[in-house]
C-alpha cells in the first residue's frame, strides 16, 4: 500500500508518517522509488500508536523499543537457519547438539 492508504488505516497525517521513517521506526520496502507499505509495517505502526498514545512513551524510549524488536526479530531468524541447519544433520550428530544442549527431542 502506498503512503496515504498507509496513514488512512491508521488515522496520522502523512507528516507523521515521515517522522517515523526519519527515525527509522518504519523501513518501508521500496517499489519503483516510493515506500511500498504491507502488513508487517502496518503491525510495526501500531505498536508505535499504543507506545506513544496510551503507554505515553517517549521518543527515546519508542527508539530503544524499536531497536529491541528488530534484534528479537533477527535473533529468531538467525535461530530459525540454525535450527534448519541441525535439522538437516543425521540423527548422530542432532543428538549430540542437543546432548549439548541439555535439549529433550
Amino acid at each position: 500500500m502506498n503512503d496515504s492508504e498507509f496513514c488512512e488505516r491508521l488515522e496520522i497525517e502523512t507528516t507523521v508518517l515521515k517522522v517515523w521513517i526519519e527515525r527509522r521506526w518504519l523501513v518501508p520496502p521500496q517499489s519503483a522509488g516510493h515506500p511500498d507499505f504491507d502488513e508487517a509495517e502496518l503491525a510495526r505502526a501500531r505498536l508505535i500508536q499504543d507506545l506513544v498514545g496510551p503507554m505515553g512513551v517517549n521518543d527515546d524510549g519508542v527508539d530503544v523499543a524499536m531497536q529491541l524488536l528488530d534484534q528479537v526479530h533477527g535473533l529468531r531468524a538467525r535461530l530459525n537457519r540454525l535450527a534448519e541447519a541441525v535439522r538437516r544433520q543425521d540423527a548422530e550428530v542432532q543428538r549430540r547438539i542437543l546432548a549439548v544442549l541439555d535439549i529433550d527431542d
